[in-house]
């Protein structure tokens, strides 16, 4: 399928969109924060075993729900009828938390569990998680940085860490303004955006790469446009056979999964957006030639 579409004709406006949303991201984030979940909060933990190997992860979530518990995970946790449950609250000596878990399960699912381990998660240890959940993301980032940067030029590498840190923040930014719970699976969705949005951006800067050494007359804002129509079809199929699967998962994957899938759309969205309208118009501020490749090329 060729194309023949100007994506640069208002480059600028998309320019100045994406730097308004940026800032508005940024100030949620200063000002309202994100909604740490119990991974990241700390709370109780609960290794649970069912005799009843039917019960699944969504009777169990519902039957915690009823209870005012805060913040709640609900995980298989080795074996099928193995259940690892986190939340907010915590068992104190002035409190029979757990006497009235046990109470609440009996009656809306029955008396087949057996709490196999029952602990307290401190702030220490949940700050030590969120510390390493950051420094996955910057190093993630990095590393797309270097491989870019040895790639392709420092023009291309300065695009696409903008596109990610765009994506990112973005993102993060969603998950505040909505108070959208954040925990590890939406860290690990995060690293996954990263991944995805560098590969989009990857191949269109590959095609650019290309035809800066195949047209020596044509400017960097047509060519950048013309090497975009030319993997537009590559973008459009591979974008929307991942949003298929990501709908399908957010939809009829349980509660579990909707952040997750959720952050994944949107990264999808937004990676897809930034790999057109992000990096390359870096390419263009910065008048990238046919003789920057082949100087680079050359040294």
């Amino acid at each position: 399928m060729k194309t023949n579409i100007n994506f640069n004709k208002y480059f600028k406006i998309f320019n100045i969109f994406s730097i308004i949303l940026i800032f508005i991201s940024i100030i949620l984030l200063i000002s309202k924060g994100l909604n740490l979940g119990v991974d990241f909060k700390g709370g109780t933990l609960i290794e649970l075993r069912a005799t009843d190997k039917q019960i699944t992860i969504t009777q169990l979530r519902q039957s915690f729900l009823n209870m005012d518990l805060g913040d709640i995970s609900v995980k298989e946790f080795g074996k099928k009828n193995d259940f690892l449950i986190k939340f907010e609250k915590k068992q104190t000596s002035n409190n029979n938390l757990i006497g009235e878990i046990k109470e609440n399960l009996t009656q809306s699912i029955g008396p087949g569990f057996d709490f196999r381990r029952v602990e307290n998660v401190g702030p220490k240890v949940s700050s030590e998680l969120l510390k390493s959940g950051v420094i996955a993301i910057a190093l993630s980032l990095a590393a797309m940085l270097i491989y870019i940067w040895i790639r392709f030029e420092w023009q291309f590498s300065i695009g696409a860490i903008l596109a990610l840190f765009h994506d990112v923040v973005l993102t993060l930014g969603f998950f505040s303004l909505f108070n959208l719970e954040i925990n590890l699976s939406i860290v690990a969705a995060v690293l996954t955006i990263v991944g995805y949005s560098m590969n989009d951006t990857v191949v269109i800067f590959d095609r650019i790469r290309e035809n800066l050494k195949k047209f020596s007359d044509i400017k960097i804002f047509d060519l950048t446009n013309i090497s975009i129509n030319e993997t537009l079809s590559r973008t459009i199929i591979t974008s929307l056979t991942t949003l298929l699967a990501l709908v399908s998962i957010y939809i009829f994957g349980g509660q579990i999964l909707k952040g997750f899938s959720l952050a994944m759309i949107l990264g999808v969205f937004f990676g897809t957006y930034s790999s057109i309208y992000i990096a390359n118009p870096v390419l263009i501020i910065l008048k990238v030639s046919q003789r920057t490749i082949l100087k680079e090329d050359k040294d």
